[in-house]
């Protein structure tokens, strides 16, 4: 074995909680990574119960592993590094190649003796490898505020050398926590829920709804850019675009106007969980945040969410306030997306002012005059299935 490069991957720590678990945990992150970085030609190898190795044919590969790893649940720390026989004298030559190719003002030296056959204990590999480095680099030795870190590992049978981590998504593989249904809005808040939901080991099936041709058609084309992007989290996305306005025409002929938004989303809790029994979703996730506007009101919530029968309702955002929501939009791309003016669904037919204090027997004694169950069902028949995969398959 030469010097060769790699990308070394260190597992979220949260998979370590586990218990028996645990290997399902690690492989799920591990098959979700090797999706992402389909196309690429590299190779994912197991290395210890929480990291990974992936070699390193050239310099364009760590740019493809990084970006792409970048999109991966459960994987917290990426570190580029030089995998060696277990000698110190390969030891030395990997740190003096990494540490060549940087300039830094100070540094320090950890090393990991996890073969403890290992004949030189870690203060003396960090001795030797430390005078290497500041006699090569003329860098002072900081311990507390370093630049940069200087981290040898060594195993049985090979030992790596790394300098420097970058942090990656962290989170629970999406896969390992089942299926949800996510009502997607195209504005700022759902997406940023969803993206949530995936964090937390979700896979997300997305449902749009919207009121074209009454309306111009910019709603479905933000849901389908939202979800494209999205999809990079879980390589694999269902959305369905659901026509609304003919059944916000049913809605309107029987109920006053301060009372049509929360029936609205009432009906739309409806055909999202119907939609999600195709894929045995276990909850419903919406963009829902306490007090932000009529309709989540803590009484218009608790109305709307009383239409739902079988399935628990996941409101990931419900503690945040705009500006915290905003700032993660921004963290994960869908922001200038969900900012591009549209009309949805919900602005049409609503008045000024909505009541913002709807009970859950005023919201059952208007639907008495509608056929719940038939405008639930043209929902669902009439949605619009569309799939996504990231990074696309090939022709």
């Amino acid at each position: 074995m030469g010097v060769e490069q790699v990308g070394l991957l260190r597992l979220f720590h949260e998979i370590f909680l586990k218990g028996g678990n645990r290997s399902l945990f690690v492989r799920q992150a591990l098959h979700n990574l090797r999706r992402a970085l389909q196309g690429t030609g590299l190779q994912v190898y197991p290395l210890t119960p929480l990291t990974a190795v992936v070699p390193l044919p050239s310099d364009a590969h760590w740019e493809a592993l990084r970006q792409r790893a970048s999109f991966v649940f459960g994987l917290e720390l990426l570190s580029r590094a030089y995998r060696v026989p277990p000698r110190m004298d390969a030891i030395l030559e990997a740190a003096e190649r990494l540490t060549a190719q940087r300039r830094f003002a100070s540094f320090r030296v950890t090393a990991k003796r996890q073969d403890k056959s290992f004949p030189i204990l870690s203060p003396d590999i960090e001795r030797q490898v430390g005078a290497l480095v500041q006699t090569k680099t003329g860098a002072r030795v900081d311990l507390e505020n370093y630049e940069v870190e200087v981290v040898v590992t060594v195993l049985p049978r090979q030992a790596f050398v790394s300098m420097g981590e970058e942090r990656l998504a962290g989170g629970i593989p999406v896969g390992v926590s089942g299926t949800v249904v996510a009502l997607l809005s195209g504005g700022i808040d759902s997406p940023v829920a969803s993206w949530r939901a995936m964090r937390r080991g979700c896979r997300v099936v997305f449902v749009h709804f919207h009121s074209f041709p009454l309306v111009e058609g910019t709603s479905r084309e933000k849901a389908q850019d939202l979800v494209r992007l999205l999809t990079r989290w879980q390589n694999h996305s269902i959305l369905y675009l659901v026509p609304f306005a003919e059944i916000q025409k049913r809605i309107i002929l029987t109920v006053p106007p301060s009372h049509r938004v929360v029936l609205y989303r009432r009906f739309m809790f409806r055909i999202a969980e119907a939609l999600g029994q195709a894929h045995r979703a276990g909850a419903l996730v919406t963009g829902e945040s306490l007090a932000q506007v009529a309709s989540q009101t803590l009484t218009n919530i608790t109305t709307i969410g009383a239409a739902v029968q079988r399935l628990p309702i996941f409101r990931p955002l419900i503690g945040m306030d705009k500006q915290e929501i905003i700032a993660q939009a921004k963290q994960i791309g869908t922001y200038p997306i969900s900012i591009i003016p549209d009309q949805d669904c919900c602005s049409l037919f609503v008045p000024r002012h909505p009541s913002t204090q709807v009970t859950v027997a005023e919201a059952e004694r208007l639907e008495a005059g509608l056929d719940v169950h038939a405008l639930v069902q043209e929902g669902v028949r009439s949605a619009e299935r569309k799939e996504y995969t990231w990074p696309e398959e090939e022709p």
